[in-house]
């Protein structure tokens, strides 16, 4: 099944329990998934990941279609968060927004958002990022920019957020502020 249907097919049938901090970073890079250049912003995820206590893991892709069958296995494995990195931005290439609206049951808009604000102090390129995140089944999956500052910038914003969101999509209350 693909598209809608196995958005529906997961509501109903949720499967396994995810492991709660297992991860997969998926660098979506035609040069570096052919040698051409080593990736280096999967390493950052990933060390950033694995000192607050996650298990990730890295996987190097081209860009397209490549994108969409790791977010896929990623979501049938019930890893809890994926992180892409690459890919989102105005070139023809770059397909990671359209390749996660795919797998996606449903966006959850203000990070996004945030993760192009933050950038666009530091660079007013971060706009063009057309990066998503949302939620598949009950994986998180957040798109990042394929550059270093890129990266950085949504990892301060996931910092604050990603215990809490996490918690949420596997059915965990809401604490009170009043």
């Amino acid at each position: 099944m693909t598209g809608h249907g196995e958005r529906a097919h997961r509501a109903e049938n949720p499967g396994s329990a995810p492991s709660l901090r297992r991860a997969l970073i998926v660098v979506a890079s035609n040069r570096a998934a052919a040698g051409v250049y080593d990736d280096t912003t999967g390493p950052v995820i990933r060390d950033w990941l694995a000192a607050r206590g996650w298990e990730p893991s890295v996987v190097v892709v081209p860009d397209g279609e490549p994108v969409g069958a790791a977010l896929r296995e990623a979501v049938e494995g019930a890893l809890a968060l994926v992180v892409t990195t690459g890919g989102t931005g105005a070139s023809p290439t770059d397909r990671t927004p359209e390749q996660t609206r795919a797998v996606l049951d449903f966006e959850v808009p203000g990070l996004a958002e945030e993760i192009r604000r933050v950038g666009a102090v530091t660079t007013p390129l971060a706009v063009l990022s057309r990066g998503l995140s949302g939620v598949a089944g009950r994986t998180l999956i957040v798109n990042l920019p394929g550059s270093s500052g890129g990266v950085r910038d949504g990892l301060s914003v996931l910092d604050g957020v990603l215990d809490h969101l996490v918690d949420q999509i596997h059915g965990g209350d809401h604490a009170r502020h009043d």
